[in-house]
């Protein structure tokens, strides 16, 4: 497109890690797992890993993945599709009672509100795509 008018227009943020016209397949990014804390383990021994891939437009991007197990988390705002794996999140009310319960599968667009506390369980490594507010 061309400028026109005589404002200057910044060229558009490109995403760290993410340039422009650069095809990548998240589903074949390697991950480097870290064991989940102790203290956010609900069952089994998860770990998760995390590919960032960088900042765009404010909004942070990246690959995020756990293994079979379960995990607490208070989570961040976020929107994130499923690429591979399945889980259960629930979402958990202030007494720690479960408030709603939702399956993952591939394809699962989400949406999660920051503070949120949420109980996963992965069967399958589960795998998404996230992108979170900066």
């Amino acid at each position: 497109m061309t400028n026109t008018s005589s404002i200057p227009v910044a060229p558009a943020p490109e995403a760290t890690g993410l340039p422009a016209g650069v095809v990548i397949h998240p589903d074949s990014l390697d991950l480097v797992h870290e064991p989940v804390p102790e203290s956010a383990v609900a069952s089994g021994t998860p770990s998760t890993g995390l590919h960032e891939l960088g900042n765009f437009g404010g909004v942070d991007l990246g690959v995020w993945e756990m293994s079979e197990g379960g995990m607490y988390d208070t989570e961040a705002e976020e929107v994130f599709v499923v690429l591979s794996g399945a889980a259960t999140v629930e979402f958990l009310a202030a007494d720690g009672s479960v408030a709603a319960t939702h399956e993952l599968t591939p394809h699962t667009l989400m949406r999660l509100a920051a503070g949120t506390r949420t109980r996963w369980t992965v069967t399958s490594t589960l795998r998404k795509v996230y992108l979170t507010a900066s």
